[in-house]
């Protein structure tokens, strides 16, 4: 991808989500000027972090077809792991490490067993999920994990605040980066989106389909270690019951950023911007003392708003920031300047 297309990607496609963010925000403070705090910000940005993580990885495989239901499940036994590892007297920089390799692990182990049974990853993660789920409650024996060595390096670095910005917001963008990368500067990249775009011609030009399903997988499951990490670093507990209904909120996260159900292209800096939405719904839902049994009515809502806003900014921009009628053809131009 050269200079030119590299800006256009990220100013012209996830312009519309930047325009629905920053006219959240600043609409909250309108309202709320409490929520412009630095603290309150900050807050929402650790919150997001979480499920931002979790859809950045998410992309990949919705960018080829595939769907990790599994995620949140994943999620949950990654901060069950480490806890248990932590607990037994193990380094927890080590535990981590650990950690995360099981969750990339159990993703690509979705792919493998798609790719075995020739079942849709729909179906497959759906079970997994439960799997995944059930045995960290059954590790945790149903109840939180505590009594972790919260002075240690690990808890003071990954759960602290460097620089005054929450640990978890910074790996949140470092993921962002080296995920952007991947998908749109490396062969696996490349592969990931042509498989999304045209499967059968996927197949017919030998591409290894069932590899790339794997690898894509296990960065989903990646991405859910790496998440756990940081909710095992904040919360200095491992609770088989977190992480409950993630795998929807990543997706969603992530087409409201530009990532389709349909395949063949998405948006690791939309999905942050997704994600960023759905938090700064929910952050502002408490300001507005909304009832918590409307939660889930108002994030569904503004889901559905973000998605309409942003296709309708997609479908009247053509090139940049003008309007499609004005980037005309080189024939279209010279006779347009002729007749004008």
């Amino acid at each position: 991808m050269t200079t030119h297309s590299w800006k256009r990607y990220v100013i012209r496609d996830e312009l519309g989500v930047v325009i629905v963010l920053a006219a959240l925000v600043i609409g909250v403070g309108i309202a709320h000027p409490d929520f412009l705090t630095s603290t309150s910000l900050l807050s929402t940005a650790q919150n997001s972090s979480y499920v931002g993580l979790i859809a950045c990885g998410m992309v990949f495989p919705l960018a080829m077809r595939e769907v990790d239901l599994s995620v949140g499940g994943n999620y949950a036994l990654g901060v069950v792991i480490g806890a248990v590892l932590i607990r037994g007297g193990m380094n927890p920089w080590l535990a981590a490490l650990i950690l995360v390799c099981v969750c990339a692990l159990l993703g690509g182990l979705n792919g493998l067993i798609t790719t075995l049974i020739q079942a849709p990853s729909f179906i497959v993660t759906l079970a997994t999920a439960l799997l995944f789920r059930g045995f960290a409650l059954a590790l945790a024996d149903g109840k939180q994990i505590a009594g972790m060595p919260a002075d240690n390096s690990f808890f003071n670095d990954i759960g602290g605040d460097p620089g005054g910005v929450p640990a978890g917001v910074w790996i949140l963008l470092a993921g962002v980066i080296v995920l952007a990368v991947i998908f749109t500067r490396t062969r696996f990249g490349a592969q990931v989106r042509a498989i999304g775009s045209n499967p059968e011609a996927a197949v017919f030009s030998g591409l290894p389909i069932g590899r790339i399903r794997f690898l894509a997988l296990g960065m989903s499951g990646l991405m859910a270690g790496v998440a756990a990490v940081v909710a095992l670093a904040f919360f200095i507990v491992g609770d088989p019951t977190i992480g409950n209904g993630y795998e929807l909120t990543a997706i969603a996260a992530c087409i409201i950023g530009g990532t389709p159900l349909m395949g063949g292209k998405g948006s690791v800096p939309g999905a942050l911007m997704g994600s960023l939405i759905l938090a700064v719904v929910a952050s502002s839902l408490v300001f507005f003392q909304v009832p918590i049994n409307w939660t889930t009515f108002a994030t569904g809502a503004v889901i559905l708003v973000a998605v309409a806003l942003d296709a309708q900014l997609r479908r009247t921009r053509g090139r940049g920031f003008l309007p499609r009628r004005l980037s005309l053809p080189g024939r279209a131009r010279q006779r347009s300047n002729k007749e004008s």
